[in-house]
């Protein structure tokens, strides 16, 4: 626990700060009989403590300091850049693969149909194309958000209160915020880190946050239409189908598997005919569903979050202390910055909580 620290010897009342609680109580700092002066990092002014205090909290700049903090940094934080560097190569080139490998195999087909079908899909699929590579370059290769400098080190710059609950980055080596936690991969301090995303080779914190979102709604999205593009022009240029079902009078469970099992070999009979570019259709589909069902899960997470008013870390931070009233949907309008005057018409569901709450009392 913290130890509100004194900058005098005396017997005075002094004010705690619980974590993640605002209430302050106030205590009787009584005789020390082991005592010792400590420099407090934020004001440089001299504490007086117990021997046996591991953190303690400076009574007027209101900064936290560790005893014994733990500098773990990893001897493998160039493996970790190296790492993220190729999965960002990865992604660019799988991306690059879609659009390409998805104009040759489907838009000779598309336009085969009519020549204003084609230049529709060919819209769609520049803007979609756009939308996905653009998000992704914002979430990938801007800063994830600096925290703000700030004044410390001195009595005199440094205001009562203007440090509270800050604590000292010792990897950065210098003041460190509670919305602000130090990424050991990108060596430096990120400001509402949600967490480190390998695949786009950076943080996501305050500065683009939003960007991966938007990132992750326009892949989802463009997941979704190649797969079903892929579906539609691979239907085209299928081989026919040869069934060997026979006459099937009645029936049971026995023929209805036999009869899926005989379709699902008549499938892999005409899949030996294929030509490359059903082969490439039929990869197109089976690797945009798979991105798809796992961007989707991650964009789910990421707006039950946002909903809640947390970070991916805050979240684990305050898991097992439900705090009630931060769930609303005017959370998501103002991470993407909608005007307050479409937001004020959203039901406030935290009101209706407590509107509940006391008509049950």
């Amino acid at each position: 626990m913290a130890t509100n620290a004194h900058l005098q010897i005396k017997e005075r009342p002094a004010q705690l700060s619980n974590e993640g609680n605002s209430q302050l109580s106030e205590h009787l700092i009584t005789t020390i009989s082991e005592n010792h002066e400590e420099i407090c990092w934020g004001c440089g002014l001299r504490l007086l403590l117990p021997s046996n205090a591991p953190i303690f909290k400076c009574g007027w700049c209101g900064a936290v300091t560790k005893q014994n903090p733990r500098k773990c940094e990893s001897k493998c934080s160039w493996w970790r850049r190296l790492r993220d560097r190729c999965f960002v190569c990865i992604l660019i080139v799988f991306m690059l693969f879609l659009i390409c490998g998805g104009l040759w195999a489907i838009y000779p087909i598309i336009f085969s149909i009519s020549s204003f079908c084609g230049i529709f899909h060919s819209i769609v699929t520049m803007t979609l194309s756009i939308a996905t590579i653009s998000s992704f370059s914002l979430a990938a290769f801007q800063c994830a958000g600096m925290p703000p400098n700030i004044q410390w080190g001195s009595y005199p710059v440094v205001q009562k209160g203007e440090l509270e609950n800050y604590t000292f980055c010792h990897y950065c080596s210098k003041p460190k915020s509670p919305r602000t936690h130090h990424c050991i991969s990108c060596g430096i301090c990120i400001l509402d880190m949600d967490h480190h995303c390998p695949f786009i080779g950076n943080c996501v914190g305050a500065a683009n946050h939003r960007y991966f979102i938007l990132f992750l709604i326009s892949a989802v999205t463009s997941t979704i239409y190649v797969s079903i593009m892929s579906v539609y022009a691979g239907l085209r240029i299928w081989p026919p189908l040869t069934y060997r079902l026979g006459h099937f009078s009645g029936f049971n469970m026995d023929l209805a598997l036999r009869a899926m099992m005989e379709i699902f070999l008549s499938f892999l009979r005409s899949a030996v005919l294929l030509s490359a570019r059903g082969l490439v259709l039929v990869y197109l589909f089976v690797s945009s569903v798979s991105v798809q069902i796992g961007l989707s899960v991650l964009l789910w997470q990421q707006l039950c979050f946002i909903y809640e008013g947390k970070t991916y870390l805050s979240h684990l931070s305050t898991r097992g202390n439900e705090e009630i009233g931060r769930k609303d949907c005017q959370n998501l309008f103002r991470f993407f910055e909608c005007p307050y005057s479409i937001s004020r018409y959203l039901p406030n569901f935290s009101r209706y909580r407590k509107r509940h709450e006391m008509k049950g009392s």
